[in-house]
């Protein structure tokens, strides 16, 4: 089917690199982003600085197609997410020009006149992208191959610990949020709760830390549901992401200065109404009181809604892609020891199918930008007959100078699955705040 183009689901950082690099390879390409605008993902935490510097966070085959335009890399420093669109993704939108697509969501994807079941024929048929406007008015794009890089952005995992949300969490929803704030002057005052251990809740509690300090009457409650802290403050000085180290030092600050309380074991069962606010119920009975506000930052998971027609081979336990699950398990792995992916690992039972981006993790919260790149790489590469280049390993990822995994329970459990859980408080918040921390950064995710 060499007449029809490869259809790319998402505009984001992987979406219009897997264009620019297909493009590239003269290969045609139409990408389907349902915002308004390139990056629209990303535009909403468009206030949270980035821990990848800019050589980390721009694709080689995008440099390539923007450098005539007279757009030039930024050298140095860490963007926002903001300045990450206008500064690179929304440039390269502009040079993919009418190849993206605004507006338009893409509502399933088959095979032309085949549903799951079918298999006659099957490999024969093109791809079929179902897809929806602004207006309502449906259409089809038919395909040779597909590459679904929308992301796990619109699908945040809940407060619960079991996976599911909380007893009550629905019901309390106008005191939950599961994104990383952006103005938080308005809880001064108020006791707030941050659930979740990576670098989303880690910027959360450094932004609060600092209300804190302004706010002496303000609480800060630091919600792990593991029983150690250990991974949670990375891996210092062998981390060869400096800013990503910058963070962990800084979080542990605001432990160590009493500014925030850090509970560990605490896996959120119930969040209850009391009064105006919340009390937070663990699954071992032990309650936190007097919430104003949650930050429930437990990662994401994938939809693959979109996909139901066609065969994909997911982990069971991660829902990432088969292929790569075994390196990516965050049980195991920090995202320095993962594995560059490509289009071998990514293959799915669906010939010219392919997942990329955070959504090819599922679960797994180590996917960086870099990855990404890689991935889109070596798919454009195998798309376009070079098999030699799509098989080559081309990316080394910096180490977190975290060992072992961080997706247990922690120290506390390494007995037994059913060890105490420890409560850690430390000092007291200091009656004269000292002077803001720098801006903070985030994991490329």
């Amino acid at each position: 089917m060499p007449e029809l183009p490869v259809v790319v689901i998402g505009a984001g950082p992987q979406g219009l690199a897997a264009a620019a690099h297909l493009v590239e390879r003269g290969e045609d390409v139409v990408v389907v982003e349902r915002g308004t605008a390139a990056a629209s993902a990303v535009s909403e935490w468009g206030h949270v600085r980035l821990f990848s510097a800019w050589p980390e966070l721009t694709d080689a085959a995008a440099r390539r197609l923007l450098e005539p335009t007279g757009w030039s890399t930024p050298a140095s420093g860490f963007p926002t997410g903001a300045q990450w669109v206008s500064d690179y993704l929304a440039p390269l939108a502009d040079a993919l020009g009418e190849r993206v697509r605004y507006r338009t969501t893409v509502t399933g994807v088959a095979r032309q006149g085949r549903d799951k079941v079918v298999d006659a024929g099957r490999k024969s048929q093109p791809f079929v992208v179902h897809t929806v406007d602004t207006d309502g008015i449906e259409s089809r794009i038919l395909a040779r191959a597909v590459v679904d890089a929308s992301g796990t952005w619109g699908l945040p995992n809940p407060a619960g610990a079991d996976g599911f949300p909380a007893v009550g969490e629905r019901a309390a929803s106008d005191l939950i949020s599961y994104r990383i704030p952006d103005d938080v002057s308005e809880l001064a005052g108020s006791h707030v709760v941050v659930v979740g251990a990576g670098h989303s809740a880690t910027h959360t509690v450094l932004r609060l830390s600092e209300l804190a300090r302004r706010s002496p009457g303000t609480r800060v409650t630091w919600l792990l549901r593991r029983g150690s802290a250990a991974n949670v403050f990375g891996g210092g000085s062998g981390d060869e992401l400096p800013e990503r180290a910058a963070l962990g030092s800084r979080a542990r600050k605001v432990i160590d200065e009493g500014v925030v309380e850090l509970v560990t074991g605490f896996r959120v069962a119930e969040m209850r109404p009391a009064g105006s606010g919340l009390t937070v119920i663990a699954e071992d009975g032990r309650e936190v009181s007097d919430v104003g506000q949650v930050f429930a930052l437990t990662g994401f998971r994938p939809d693959t809604g979109i996909l139901r027609e066609l065969r994909i081979d997911l982990d069971p336990a991660l829902e990432a892609l088969a292929g790569i699950a075994a390196e990516i398990d965050p049980n195991i792995h920090s995202c320095g020891s993962v594995s560059a992916t490509g289009a071998r690992e990514l293959a799915q039972p669906e010939l010219g199918l392919f997942i990329v981006g955070a959504k090819s993790y599922g679960r797994a919260p180590t996917f960086l930008a870099l990855t990404g790149y890689e991935q889109v790489r070596s798919i454009a590469a195998h798309l376009a007959g070079d098999h030699e280049a799509a098989a080559r390993k081309e990316l080394t990822l910096p180490d977190t100078g975290v060992c072992g995994g961080s997706g247990d329970f922690g120290e506390a459990d390494a007995a037994s699955c059913c060890a105490a859980p420890t409560v850690l408080r430390i000092g007291t918040i200091p009656s004269t705040p000292p002077e803001p921390e720098r801006s903070l950064t985030l994991e490329t995710s």
